[in-house]
């Protein structure tokens, strides 16, 4: 992924070496279809089999690490018993954008969570996966500026650098640039590399990176204070969602072991809607060093801006995990406009809301219950949930 490809990288390599390579579009496909070969993969996550037959789901991260607060509703619903008797596991995988759809697909983990480009492109190379589970009902994904130097348009970005963590993320980038009128063979994008590319903004190197609800505020927290346009404000597009295979959604008896999981994931984010403050309390007594790196408001801070986009729409959802199948359909569109995909995609073939209404049958009662009832901190009891409310 870091080799320098085509005349125009040629000719910049001492450019490119202080800040990586660049992307053009027929590589950032060849990067996709290519991949992590599936011995990178195995050493990377374990030489193990997938469990989802034995009562055991394992769930694979597209970031490369899980000490995030962006699974705030798994560690709740650890913590509170809401998977029930079911085994479960999360897991960093590769940093590799598309790693998570491809670790699902080699029987390595049974449920990934990619963007919708990396999944419509691994449905473009055939890999037999379906989405279950839709967390983000908003647009996730935010690009990021150095202090001042904000446009004042998208459309200004054209003839700009846009730095990702990983040259997968174009897939990401690309439609939701073009559906706002961006045009987006003017953008120029370079792999800085996961976890730098943020630093690399803040140094002076790219006009703008690629950022998310929930790491903006964790950015804030480790000193990287950007401006911003958020997703949320100007696309229609949808955000990441869990994927299994399509073989054991096929499967009656996976199929009911996944909804009962789902429920797991539900019920957290019910929790974390309920009792934010809570839920970020969690993951932080979790990961000891992530908490190094916040203050309790700005972790805060960071789940809101999470939790904002995960109960995004929700007046159109209904339920959490719900598929608004216009708005995929929107994307798959798109993407085959702009070349990132080469064939129609049906929503409705690869989005399944068959499993969301099981999902959401969990304890209501019980849930507000434990986050009402759960003890805060002294730093978490002194934490403004309103004022941040108010600045999302």
């Amino acid at each position: 992924m870091k080799e320098q490809r085509g005349k125009e990288e040629e000719s910049n390599m001492s450019e490119h070496h202080s800040r990586g390579p660049s992307i053009d579009r027929r590589r950032l496909l060849t990067l996709t279809a290519g991949g992590v070969t599936a011995t990178a993969l195995v050493g990377a996550v374990g030489s193990r089999r997938a469990y989802a037959a034995d009562n055991t789901v394992r769930w694979v991260s597209p970031r490369g690490t899980v000490e995030v607060l962006d699974d705030y509703p798994y560690w709740a619903g650890k913590k509170f018993g809401y998977f029930g008797d079911i085994q479960t596991t999360l897991e960093g995988g590769p940093s590799d954008a598309t790693a998570c759809i491809k670790l699902v697909d080699q029987k390595q983990s049974d449920m990934g969570y990619p963007s919708p480009g990396v999944f419509s492109l691994g449905i473009e190379q055939g890999i037999p996966i379906v989405s279950v589970f839709h967390m983000g009902g908003t647009d996730v994904f935010d690009f990021a500026f150095r202090k001042g130097q904000k446009p004042k348009s998208l459309n200004d970005l054209e003839g700009k650098t846009i730095l990702l963590g990983s040259a997968g993320w174009q897939s990401i980038c690309d439609p939701m640039l073009y559906a706002a009128g961006v045009d987006i063979k003017k953008i120029k994008y370079v792999e800085a590399g996961w976890p730098v590319w943020g630093t690399t903004l803040k140094a002076g190197q790219g006009d703008a990176a690629l950022s998310w609800e929930g790491l903006r505020a964790q950015w804030k927290g480790q000193g990287l204070d950007f401006d911003y346009f958020l997703g949320k404000d100007f696309s229609k597009l949808p955000a990441n969602s869990f994927i299994i295979r399509k073989a054991d959604f096929d499967d009656p008896a996976k199929r009911q072991l996944y909804a009962k999981y789902l429920q797991g994931w539900a019920a957290g984010l019910e929790f974390g809607k309920q009792n934010p403050r809570a839920a970020t309390q969690i993951v932080m007594a979790q990961f000891p060093g992530l908490a190094s790196q916040m203050t309790p408001a700005v972790a805060t801070e960071s789940q809101m801006q999470l939790a904002n986009v995960f109960g995004g729409r929700m007046d159109e959802r209904k339920k959490w995990g719900y598929h608004l199948l216009p708005s995929w359909q929107l994307f798959f569109d798109t993407g085959r406009k702009i070349g990132q995909i080469t064939r129609d995609i049906k929503a409705e073939d690869v989005c399944k809301n068959d499993l969301i209404d099981e999902a959401n049958a969990f304890d209501k009662a019980k849930v507000k219950a434990d986050a009402d009832g759960f003890a805060l901190s002294p730093d978490y009891q002194s934490v403004d949930v309103k004022a941040i409310q108010a600045a999302l």
